[in-house]
């Protein structure tokens, strides 16, 4: 899987200096995942389909009913078309210097939450769907009228949101500036329960895969492949034995292709098939 640095395959010849950048992303295939260096942060404005977005420490998917602002950086994100084979979406970037212009006008000067989220989830209201389909013009807009106009709906989505949300996102705003890193076991541990892949989470760590291997046994003393699946497996050992849930409902949810692999490491560490388990407790 290619790592994409967006937004600059979408700027093209256009100015790599930009402070805000508008994209209408449309894709009409089954499923696209992505590692994504994301170079700006961006507001994700969907309008059909889902995505669902692992970052350092958390994931989250949202349909066209949400939208989504994200933190710049190593992220995995997947796109799925709805019903009618459809993935549609409208990208606004904007730089640490817009987002910090705006902060000075119009920041409350309230202090910053200790908790750090690399996204902020949007609920789509009359509002924000208007917004969307406003952008449109934009980007059909050449030049220097482009940027003044981007500008002054940047400052209207952000003035918004800040009415809408009041401190939360005003505090996440903040967030976005800090120059605090996420421990290395803070991206493992978030991701434990995952289906994430060893090379997945080594890129979230913004590590080649050799790198992220060596650095695991300093911090855990064991491989993180074998360390990986202990802690999946005996995950699903809980969920099955509290019947919450079937083997062939969970397997995918921990990283196995198929249930058939999922049933032989899970008898290999257990003794007994996944199967017996749930039924034994269901």
């Amino acid at each position: 899987m290619l790592v994409e640095n967006i937004p600059e395959i979408y700027i093209g010849n256009q100015a790599k200096d930009q402070d805000l950048f508008v994209h209408d992303y449309k894709m009409t295939e089954d499923i696209v995942k992505s590692k994504v260096n994301l170079g700006m942060h961006l507001f994700s404005f969907l309008q059909t389909g889902k995505k669902q977005v692992h970052c350092a420490n958390s994931s989250i998917a949202v349909n066209e009913k949400q939208s989504l602002l994200i933190k710049k950086g190593s992220i995995l994100w997947t796109e799925l078309p709805d019903t009618e084979d459809i993935y549609y979406c409208k990208m606004l970037f904007f730089s640490e210097k817009a987002l910090t212009n705006f902060l000075l006008k119009h920041a409350s000067h309230q202090q910053e939450t200790e908790k750090e989220s690399p996204y902020f989830i949007i609920e789509n209201d009359h509002y924000i769907v208007s917004y969307i389909t406003s952008l449109s013009s934009i980007i059909t807009t050449p030049g220097v009228s482009m940027n003044s106009l981007l500008s002054v709906k940047f400052e209207e989505i952000m003035l918004y949101l800040k009415m809408k949300y009041q401190s939360a996102f005003e505090q996440f705003l903040q967030s976005l500036i800090s120059k605090k890193i996420s421990p290395f076991k803070k991206v493992i541990e978030s991701n434990l329960y995952s289906n994430l892949k060893l090379e997945e989470i080594a890129f979230l760590c913004n590590m080649s895969l050799s790198t992220f291997k060596r650095h695991f046994i300093d911090e855990y003393h064991e491989p993180p492949g074998k360390w990986l699946q202990n802690k999946r497996l005996l995950k699903a050992k809980e969920i099955l034995a509290q019947g919450q849930a079937k083997p062939s409902e969970i397997y995918l949810d921990f990283g196995y292709n198929n249930l058939s692999n999922f049933s032989v490491a899970f008898k290999n560490k257990f003794g007994v098939s996944p199967k017996k388990v749930y039924t034994s407790n269901s």
